[in-house]
């Protein structure tokens, strides 16, 4: 007889049936077996709280009634056996002292008498299992073995849900702040797009996080993200303030009719700017906010356009405020078309021009090879990054002329290193989307290198996560296939920072991946920077992929990559990009990083010092 009913429960628990409906169901079942059983089950929440998820045949008003009840000796049947943890017969509810202030609740109802058992998983009690009688009386055996089986299935049950729910929440929660993510994000304002008329979003910027990072430290940069997440959180509606990553936070409202946008704007605005401990340095934090209303346009990705363009606008004009968006205002294309601009009269000027930086083996100090990075000259002399100008990147046309430039000055670059006989392995040039998108590229590559001398085994392409994962019409995979067959390395830059499955590795191959230097940064913290860089570098090495950790800025971080036997790394500790012709002058001393081989021979010393 319980045979098969453990078959079906453990079935629906396989097979991710919800736990509401799997225990329902159990109950039902139990309750066909003996005439006078009511079958309740009760969940104990983190307040310790008994909070209902099954009675078939109670009644609304009991079930209403008991749910919330804080367990304790004598809190009727189930709430005793949850605080004891051990099972509580109650042959007579009228008579009993543990139901004496709940009876006129189960006695009209015809519950003559209760036996409630602890369901108990990992150690702990995670709900009761209850038989209510309509008969003054304790259990049969048979009710006894049935109890023993339903307790063992529900703690199954109870377990496995709790296990999913932690995952789920793990999977929508920033680890930094706590805080929903952008996944998250994503899901909830189109569940308010879809359920409220009028709603409204509101991004945030968080002003001067960088230059907190180089003045006090990435740690006082974490605790500030972590004070003004809590900040929003505590003024938002309840699980409506996100962080989209970096010092980019949301905030949605959704329901306009209750809450001002601009009223809840000005109060984060005040809240943010309190002062603030940040690994011991006094930080006064700053916001900029941008925001749209839903209104007619109630479509989610419109109203995030509306309010990316309120917040460009109010980071150009009105810093440290708040800008809801008004029809017309498209700053951000203006932006763009100003960046564009730039850059085509660099190139006729030739003031684009290619910065390397060097790779290094962390085993052995060997600089194996160069990531070449754009820099454009402003008319005044200075350099200026390609992040300065990346508003044009998004332009097709300007991202293949900026390709074509460092592709020439690259390959000529070296070619010439080559010829002089300076060793280096390969040198690393970034694409964008547009590139692949044009046609052709493989062959332009190759072509460019052997014109300079170089064989294809000299190139790493570098593809950004957000280029690599564009695969609707499988023309950046199948380029990808091509490059790697004419002999070029793809490396896979950034990762981390969007959102790459590891599957993708699968079906699109590459032969580097590029750690991201968030990872890196957050290595020496406890939780999970030193976590996911190890899995990363388990996975990638089962993969047969090698991994370069970027952005290294401390010798700390260098060594604990070391440790974590990561092959190579990039970053400012070891050098920053520098010009074609500084190049050569490193690698005509030395293709080894001198101070890095300095520290790896004393560690080295060390360790032979300690052995002998």
């Amino acid at each position: 007889m319980l045979l098969p009913l453990q078959n079906i429960i453990l079935e629906k628990i396989a097979t991710g049936q919800s736990l509401a409906e799997t225990v329902d169901y159990l109950c039902r079942e139990v309750e066909t077996m003996k005439d006078d059983i009511v079958c309740s089950v009760l969940l104990l929440d983190e307040e310790r709280r008994l909070r209902h998820l099954a009675g078939p045949s109670l009644p609304l008003e009991y079930i209403s009634a008991i749910d919330g009840v804080a367990i304790g000796h004598g809190v009727g049947s189930c709430g005793t056996a949850a605080y004891h943890g051990e099972p509580v017969l109650v042959e007579d509810i009228d008579t009993h002292e543990y139901w004496q202030p709940y009876k006129q609740l189960a006695l009209p109802l015809g519950l003559r008498a209760c036996w409630s058992t602890p369901i108990i998983g990992s150690g702990k009690v995670l709900g009761t299992f209850a038989f209510y009688y309509r008969t003054i009386r304790g259990p049969s055996d048979l009710e006894r073995q049935i109890v023993s089986a339903c307790v063992h299935l529900c703690a199954i049950a109870i377990e496995r849900d709790q296990r999913m729910a932690e995952r789920r929440r793990m999977a929508d929660t920033d680890g930094l702040t706590g805080l929903p993510n952008r996944s998250r994000f994503t899901e909830v304002i189109n569940e308010v797009s879809r359920r409220e008329p009028d709603w409204a979003l509101m991004l945030v910027d968080l002003d001067n996080l960088k230059m907190v990072n180089d003045t006090f430290g990435h740690g006082a940069g974490d605790d500030l993200i972590q004070v003004v997440a809590e900040r929003m959180k505590q003024e938002a509606a309840p699980g409506m303030a996100f962080r989209l990553g970096g010092d980019e936070f949301a905030v949605i409202v959704p329901c306009i009719a209750t809450t001002d946008p601009a009223a809840l704007a000005d109060t984060l605005i005040a809240r943010i700017k309190e002062p603030a401990d940040c690994a011991g340095h006094l930080i006064y934090p700053a916001a900029t906010l941008g925001g749209a209303r839903a209104g007619v346009e109630r479509s989610p990705q419109q109203v995030r356009q509306n309010a990316d363009y309120a917040l460009y606008h109010a980071k150009e004009r009105a810093r440290g405020r708040y800008v809801e968006y008004q029809p017309g205002l498209g700053t951000a294309i203006a932006k763009r078309f100003r960046s564009v601009q730039e850059v085509d009269q660099a190139l006729r000027e030739d003031r684009i021009d290619a910065h390397f930086q060097p790779l290094i083996e962390l085993a052995t100090g060997r600089i194996t090879g160069f990531e070449s990075l754009c820099r454009m000259k402003m008319p005044d002399g200075r350099l200026i990054a390609a992040a300065h100008f990346h508003e044009a990147m998004k332009d097709a046309h300007a991202a293949i002329e900026i390709t074509e430039r460092m592709l020439e000055r690259i390959s000529t670059a070296a070619g010439d290193w080559h010829r002089e006989g300076l060793k280096f392995a390969r040198v690393g040039l970034n694409l964008a989307a547009a590139d692949f998108h044009r046609g052709g590229l493989t062959k332009r590559i190759v072509d460019s290198f052997g014109r300079a001398g170089l064989s294809p085994d000299h190139i790493v392409a570098e593809v950004t996560e957000s280029v690599y994962l564009a695969q609707k019409d499988n023309v950046v995979a199948e380029e990808i296939h091509t490059m790697r067959e004419a002999g070029i390395k793809v490396a896979l830059d950034d990762f981390g920072t969007g959102f790459a499955s590891l599957t993708h590795l699968l079906t699109v191959p590459v032969d580097i991946i590029k750690i991201d230097k968030c990872f890196v940064r957050r290595l020496a913290d406890a939780g999970s920077g030193s976590v996911i860089t190890r899995g990363l570098l388990d996975i990638a090495r089962g993969l047969d992929i090698q991994v370069v950790a970027e952005g290294i800025e401390e010798q700390a971080q260098a060594e604990h990559l070391l440790s974590l036997d990561c092959r190579a790394g990039q970053g400012y500790f070891f050098a920053r990009p520098i010009d074609r012709d500084s190049v050569r002058e490193m690698l005509e001393v030395s293709n080894f990083h001198p101070e890095w081989t300095r520290i790896l021979r004393e560690r080295e010393r060390l360790i032979l010092h300690k052995a002998g």
